[in-house]
């Protein structure tokens, strides 16, 4: 594969913290630099850089800390607990990479980008909030911060009540041409973290924030096209993408095309919980102008990239 090309690489917020594992900072820090084999010889090899990342459960965390001090310390809104999950995981990772690439002699700079993302304030998914964050709760403390709160509630399966707010469509990030320019310098940022910050643009034009989440992956999609990045890679927990999954007749898949990735997803082989976004975002960031994506674990996402792991999407 040619060198210096750019290449978005997302990495899922349960690489950070595990859920086998218990959820300390330490352990957060140890699997943070096991994430970042993948970004480290891509550097090394002179690719431009952009690391993304997933932050439910450290959303989750931050909203506990919230409800266990009560009364004694502000609510925070929601867009701003993702501005602190992007600065604290992204002081990680960050960290991290810097020590990574001063020890194997590799002179590239980092830097962390908090990420306000566009989105339309009349988005239909505002019409029925379906992502759930937070805690679980009986139903009377549901109801108690319905009202309290005017939060919306739904019970989540058998495991109780959570919260649930709306996932609205990414549409530009507010600081993707400032990333560009640090990209065409050599610069490896990392931004986006946790889908970004969800804003609206106000009948002032000024920015203005709501409680949403954004899908980490959608909003990759949209910053790997504003940098003109070649490439999109989605490392998550599975080693590649299957059709049929979990049955017999389940099959992985080396290479696709968009248009196959499109009948897979019409054919409902890839649910809306897992793997349908992902395959959403891959085909907006190739119909857009992408040149390929990759989904890899990210223990193999070093092979992913020389094409000896993973699944690879590419235009028709």
């Amino acid at each position: 594969m040619a060198k210096h090309k750019t290449a978005v690489i997302a990495l899922g917020g349960n690489a950070i913290t595990k859920a086998d594992q218990e959820d300390t900072i330490t352990n957060q820090f140890a699997n943070t630099r096991k994430s970042l084999d993948g970004v480290v010889e891509l550097a090394r090899e002179g690719y431009g850089l952009v690391v993304t990342h997933g932050n439910g459960p450290q959303v989750g965390n931050a909203l506990l800390r919230i409800e266990l001090s009560g009364d004694r310390a502000p609510i925070l809104p929601l867009g701003v607990c993702v501005a602190d999950t992007e600065g604290g995981m992204g002081y990680m990772i960050e960290q991290s990479l810097q020590n990574r690439l001063r020890a194997e002699n590799i002179d590239r700079m980092v830097t962390t980008i908090i990420t306000q993302v566009i989105c339309d304030i009349n988005d239909p998914a505002f019409e029925n909030p379906t992502k759930y964050i937070g805690q679980f709760y009986t139903e009377e403390e549901a109801r108690k911060y319905e009202s309290k709160r005017d939060w919306t509630m739904k019970q989540d399966v058998d495991r109780g009540w959570r919260r649930v707010v709306p996932s609205p469509q990414p549409i530009e990030t507010v600081p993707g041409k400032f990333i560009r320019q640090l990209v065409d310098q050599g610069i490896i940022v990392i931004a986006a973290g946790g889908g970004g910050i969800p804003v609206y643009i106000d009948k002032n034009g000024d920015y203005e924030g709501f409680d949403a989440v954004i899908d980490k992956d959608r909003a990759s999609a949209v910053l790997a096209n504003e940098i003109g990045a070649e490439i999109l890679a989605i490392l998550t927990s599975v080693d590649k993408v299957y059709i049929n999954f979990g049955k017999v007749t389940q099959k992985g898949l080396d290479t696709m095309s968009v248009s196959e990735a499109e009948s897979y997803l019409k054919e409902g082989h890839f649910p809306t919980g897992s793997m349908g976004p992902k395959m959403e975002a891959a085909i907006q960031f190739i119909k857009n102008g992408g040149e390929m994506v990759i989904i890899s674990s990210l223990e193999d996402a070093r092979k992913a990239f020389q094409g000896e792991a993973g699944t690879r999407i590419i235009p028709d």
